[in-house]
């Protein structure tokens, strides 16, 4: 398969597994268009144009031609400037490797997680929470975010795979989306529940059984484990955290249980003031799950040899 091949089974993987909608989505890639048009001349070089295609900053190929063929991968969840090494290192011993494939973004989609938060307005207006409401708060922690990120040195690994002749790809959002609307989907079967119930029930997905086993599976970090959950929102994409003020209009919008990937305890702290349960189903086995829901879409496309490290297990769907 090409390496733009796979590239864009990622970006279409994320937009049909987006909660906000096609409508939404060809929104935000208006707006982009719209933004790049306005533009001087002199200014286009500065603008990223994969975003007058794809709506997620944060999934981006980092390094390699596009063009490029690849035959096989090294998969994981960080994959920094050492597995970019074992990459290279595996590739020694004979294993057929062209490219280093990351669930947490690298380089420009690093460097612009940010961006991608501005979507979880439109998931908490899904719920009942007005959208003036939802883009007032999320500007706010995105712009955090930015201020957060722009020291890191970006392009370490990124930098260490050119060096090396490896092609980098990372796909995060998209991943999200597709972990996002599976165990929303698996949670709203199951009906209502128990806390202890959905824990268990989160625990009956091979990705959370197996992060279990390793003893950082499915756990309840606000509530009582025979309280009722009401309503369920899975919370796992957006970039990264919204604000602890969001957790105020979710609850009065009739959202009982909160599932994520991860709470701060600054979130866990104000989550149990106003008496909203939280279920933390796992990180890590989280965007493995993500992670491998988007390899079944990329190896029904072209035959291509995954090999896993930094986290990742390879659990096939289809």
């Amino acid at each position: 398969m090409r390496l733009k091949d796979i590239y864009d089974i990622c970006v279409r993987t994320g937009i049909d597994n987006d909660a906000r909608g096609a409508e939404e989505i060809q929104r935000v890639l208006a707006a982009n268009k719209r933004a790049f048009g306005k533009l001087d001349e002199s200014e286009r070089d500065f603008f990223d144009q994969e975003k007058l295609v794809n709506p997620y900053a944060d999934t981006r190929i980092c390094a390699g031609d596009p063009d490029s063929e690849v035959r096989g991968m090294l998969v994981g969840i960080d994959m920094e400037t050492a597995e970019v090494l074992l990459a290279d290192r595996l590739r020694e011993k004979g294993a057929p490797i062209d490219l280093v494939f990351a669930h947490h973004p690298e380089g420009p989609g690093y460097a612009n997680l940010h961006e991608v938060m501005y979507m979880q307005a439109d998931l908490w207006a899904a719920q009942g929470v007005s959208i003036a409401a939802g883009d007032a708060l999320i500007g706010e922690r995105a712009q955090e975010i930015r201020r957060h990120i722009m020291p890191v040195n970006h392009y370490r690994a990124i930098q260490a795979a050119e060096l090396l002749g490896l092609a980098s790809l990372s796909c995060h959002t998209p991943a999200d989306n597709s972990v996002n609307r599976f165990v929303q989907a698996h949670l709203d079967a199951a009906g209502a529940m128990t806390l202890e119930q959905v824990v268990k029930s989160l625990r009956e997905i091979p990705e959370y059984a197996d992060g279990a086993r390793k003893g950082y599976g499915p756990a309840l970090i606000v509530g009582d484990d025979e309280a009722r959950a009401g309503r369920i929102l899975v919370d796992m994409t957006g970039g990264t955290e919204g604000p602890k003020e969001a957790l105020d209009r979710l609850s009065a919008a009739g959202v009982g249980t909160l599932v994520g990937m991860h709470y701060s305890e600054e979130h866990k702290k104000h989550a149990e003031k106003i008496k909203l349960n939280l279920v933390i189903a796992g990180h890590i086995s989280s965007d493995v799950l993500g992670m491998n829901l988007v390899l079944d879409q990329i190896e029904k496309v072209g035959s291509i040899q995954t090999w896993c490290t930094s986290g990742m297990v390879r659990i096939k769907r289809s």
